[in-house]
This record gives structure tokens, sequence and C-alpha cells, in this order.
């Protein structure tokens, strides 16, 4: 036991009265000794009664270490930044309250990082619905197929343990942020990706273990995925800009489809065959949603038909806009664009 590293567990949190108490009954029931870790939560000035709840944990197992800081700015990188600046932990491990992990998520990262000499380590995602609803379980399934994270390996999966370019919420050794620096608290979004990108430049290894699953809780409502996924492209040129790297090409297909989308409005004007083109196109990309769709309602319940197709297009299309957004900000040097309120999530 006296050569297990000690842990420094982060966990960002604001207004999250629902999950809070249950996250940390989650790292209460690991396997891995409660001595050689502590917890320090990052709330972001709630106002519900999530101090409340973390109070009443504190109370009801008092032999825990848990400590509080004050995220005042409200955003995700500012609560990992100062809280990494307190923690005492030579293995930096980011939790969410949003999920539940199996009883040997630690021993497993731990064991993982040395195994493999790894810098960061992490598991994939296991997306369930908020609820036992249509809406919600149609869009965990959305967030989880292919057709709506494309080849993003730590929602979808994968067979053999593998370096990746980003992995869910990380487990990271301390020293990786002595060679490179903290997070970007420009990126209020994806800057667990502009981060992994910049270790992996660094020569640093981000390894995926994909039979470690994290039950994440998807988005409850259309209104909130839009959001969500809106906010990662609007950051994503950002994030790109700083790593000085070309995008992906499964990053420019939402956007392309926006703007393919728009451009119907003035095809019209232009020759027949391109208005044909454009129709087949966009036939074709409507038939593999509805294909998608009807199968897997088919298999579950027809009532969700609608809204497995409504999940896959706002989730196109939110990320398609946030990103040209993002992109023009950029282009402008208006960085005023990226200047929304920051969430726990």
């Amino acid at each position: 036991m006296s050569q297990l590293p000690y842990l420094s567990i982060i966990i960002p949190a604001r207004n999250e009265e629902k999950y809070i108490y249950s996250v940390l009954e989650s790292v209460k029931a690991q396997n891995y000794p409660s001595e050689h870790y502590e917890i320090i939560i990052a709330d972001g000035c709630s106002d519900d009664q999530t101090r409340r709840r973390i109070d009443d944990f504190m109370r009801d197992h008092p032999g825990m270490r848990i400590i509080v800081v004050e995220n005042e700015q409200k955003i995700v990188p500012f609560a990992l930044n100062k809280s990494i600046k307190k923690a005492v932990g030579n293995v930096i491990v980011r939790l969410d309250a949003h999920s539940v992990y199996p009883t040997d998520y630690l021993s497993r990262l731990v064991n993982g990082l040395k195994e493999h000499n790894a810098d960061n380590i992490g598991g994939v995602f296991n997306t369930l619905p908020h609820d036992e609803s249509h809406l919600s379980i149609s869009i965990a399934f959305a967030m989880s197929h292919p057709l709506g994270v494309g080849d993003s390996l730590h929602r979808i999966g994968g067979t053999k343990v593998r370096e990746v370019d980003s992995v869910p919420y990380g487990c990271f050794k301390k020293e990786v942020f002595d060679r490179i620096g903290l997070f970007d608290e420009e990126l209020v979004r994806n800057q667990d990706d502009e981060f992994n990108g910049r270790m992996k430049k660094a020569g640093m290894k981000v390894l995926m273990l994909p039979d470690l699953k994290i039950d994440y809780y998807a988005r409850e409502s259309l209104v909130k995925l839009f959001r969500m996924f809106y906010q990662y492209g609007l950051f994503k040129p950002l994030a790109v800009s700083k790593l000085r790297q070309i995008p992906s090409f499964r990053q420019l297909v939402p956007p392309g489809l926006v703007v393919y989308l728009f451009a119907g409005f003035i095809l019209p004007f232009l020759r027949a065959e391109v208005s044909i083109i454009y129709g087949i196109l966009l036939g074709i990309y409507l038939l593999m949603i509805f294909g998608v769709a009807l199968n897997y309602s088919i298999k579950s319940s027809l009532k969700r038909f609608p809204l497995v197709v409504s999940a896959f297009i706002i989730m196109h299309f939110s990320y398609g806009l946030g990103y040209l957004k993002g992109l023009w900000g950029l282009l402008s040097g208006n960085k005023k664009v990226f200047q929304i309120s920051g969430t726990s999530r």
C-alpha cells in the first residue's frame, strides 16, 4: 500500500445538488484506499444546495480528506487550474459530477499509467439517458452513434488499448503540468482537447482503455443538446489555432453542412442542374439519418424515430453553426464571441 501514488481527485461543480453526493459516494466506493487520495471540489459559486450536499457528505464521512475551493469565474479550466495548484498528489484525476465510475476506476487508471508508461490515461463513455423518457433515450443513442459523433473513439469505443487524441476527463502525472503548463482559460469548452494536443506535441502519451467504461448521463433536452454542441463547435477553431494544427476532416463536416444548407437559398437563382445536384446530396444526408433512426426505432420504439432524427440534425447543425461563428471571431479578431458563461460540464 505504501507504494501507491497519492492522488488528487478534482471535481469541477456548479449547481450539482442532484449529483454531487452520489459522485462522492462513487469515490468512496473505489477499491483504492482513501488514505492515498484527496478530493478537491471546485465549486462555481453554486446558487442551489450543492455546498450543503457537500457538507452533508463530509459530516457523514469525517475520515475522508475533502477540500472545497471557490471557482469564482464559474468555468471549468479555471476550476481545474486552481485545484491543480492546490493539489498535493503526484497523480491528478479529473472527475465529472454527472458520471458514475466503476469501483476499480482509480486503480485501473493508476495501474495503466505505470504499465503503459502513459502521461494521461482514460476510459470510454457509456452514454446513458438522463431519465426513462423517449427523448432522453433518443438523445443518448444519438450521442453514442458514429453518425452523431464521427470517429470519436472515447464516445463510440474501441477494441484495444491505444494512443488517442483525447480521453474523458483524464488521469495525469502531476509532472505533465510542470512541463507544459495548465489548462487554457480562454477555452470554456474544448480545453481538454487543446491540453491533450499540447501534450502530444510535446511527445507525451495519451492512452485510452477501451474496457474501462464511464457511465455518462446525456443532456435531457434538445435545447441543452443544442447549447452543448454549439459551444463545442464555437471553441474548436480557437483550440485548433492555439495548437497551430490543420483542422481534421471530421470537425469540418458540420460547418460544411451548414454552409451547404444556406447555399440552398441562392441555388434557385442559378442553373437548374446545380439545384438538382444540391437536392440529391441533401436527400442522401437525410436518408442516412432516417435510415439509422428507423433501424433503431424499429428495434426499440417507433415513438423515438422523430426524436432521434431531431437529435442528429441538432447536433450537426449546432456544432456547425458554432464552428462558423468561432471561425469568424478568430479571423476577424473579435474575441467577444468566445465570452460565454461557463458550465460545470
